[in-house]
């Protein structure tokens, strides 16, 4: 199988279900967000700090490219059976935070990111989560979108920040607070 179809030349690309939509539709630059949040998360999870919870990272990047083939497929024609988002995977995101925040100190101010380079990569995954919830929410509100798919990256970028924290501790790094 060829890796180039040559098919979207004239800046369009197909949907799942054969639809074809320009390249800058709201719809393409969500799931290419995810695409990005996904290797993001990738990295978070070749970081040394994240070993213990290689697996758990592993669930996330898997979710995310249900989540995305949601988003790459036309709500009106496509066929493809693709699993859902379930209440089920928010709870287990849920769980993960509260099992790290366990570990943490009470926090009194925001903080800045940053510390060390394998917490800077777990703000950056954050921010990119945080930007593909905002498209996901622009694009459900003209079209179809399952409400777990936005309340999954809504808990996920909490995820991601509280991971952040929790290499900060891991590492012995330093937690510095925003002072306005």
């Amino acid at each position: 199988m060829k890796v180039y179809t040559k098919t979207g030349d004239k800046g369009t690309t197909g949907l799942l279900g054969g639809t074809r939509v320009s390249k800058a539709h709201l719809r393409i630059e969500s799931y290419g967000t995810l695409d990005e949040l996904n290797s993001h998360v990738g990295m978070v999870r070749d970081q040394p700090v994240n070993e213990t919870i290689a697996d758990e990272l592993i669930i996330i990047q898997n979710t995310l490219f249900v989540i995305g083939s949601h988003l790459a497929s036309d709500p009106n024609k496509s066929k493809v059976v693709i699993p859902d988002i379930t209440q089920d995977q928010i709870e287990q995101i849920e769980l993960a935070i509260d099992r790290m925040d366990t570990e943490l100190p009470e926090m009194r101010n925001f903080v800045l990111p940053g510390g060390h380079v394998s917490v800077s990569t777990g703000h950056i995954a954050r921010c990119v989560c945080r930007r593909a919830e905002r498209l996901v929410i622009a694009l459900a509100e003209n079209e179809p979108v399952n409400d777990n798919i936005t309340k999954y990256l809504n808990r996920l970028s909490d995820y991601l920040f509280v991971l952040c924290r929790w290499m900060t501790l891991k590492l012995e790094a330093t937690e510095v607070p925003w002072k306005p």
